[in-house]
């Protein structure tokens, strides 16, 4: 038995007690008074375990939106940048030494493609189209 029972079970002998000293009249209020502890223990009960469920929600939840997905992970879009960065000067090089200007403009066409691809990829929806958001203040 724990604590909380023995406290329970010291209650209801106090009613018994009770109820010996003052006869069956005070029965019913001697009852309604002891079902009355009982429901404010089982209401405390219950009130515990839905706050530590809806807490722990709370934290799975946080855990959750805060996770970075497998696909969009820093050390990837850092290394794609770096990657492309490097890879950009002998791009550049080899189209303006081929073509010139337009060469070069070809080059960074490519870089620059290949790197909104990725942004696409790792973060669905940066390019979509955004929703309206509309105020009913400034509705006619």
């Amino acid at each position: 038995m724990d604590a909380r029972d023995t406290e329970l079970k010291k209650e209801l002998d106090a009613s018994l007690q009770a109820r010996r000293e003052l006869g069956e009249e005070y029965e019913s209020a001697l009852v309604d008074s002891f079902l009355e502890k009982v429901d404010q223990r089982i209401d405390g009960v219950v009130e515990r375990r839905v706050r530590r469920q809806f807490a722990e929600q709370r934290m799975t939840a946080a855990r959750d939106s805060r996770s970075p997905r497998a696909t969009d992970s820093w050390g990837e879009r850092f290394g794609f940048g770096i990657v492309s960065l490097v890879l950009a000067v002998p791009l550049s090089a080899i189209g303006g030494g081929v073509a010139d200007l337009p060469g070069m403009l070809a080059a960074w066409l490519g870089i620059v493609g290949v790197n909104v691809v990725q942004a696409a990829r790792t973060n669905p929806g940066l390019f979509g189209r955004r929703k309206a958001s509309r105020d009913d203040d400034w509705e006619d």
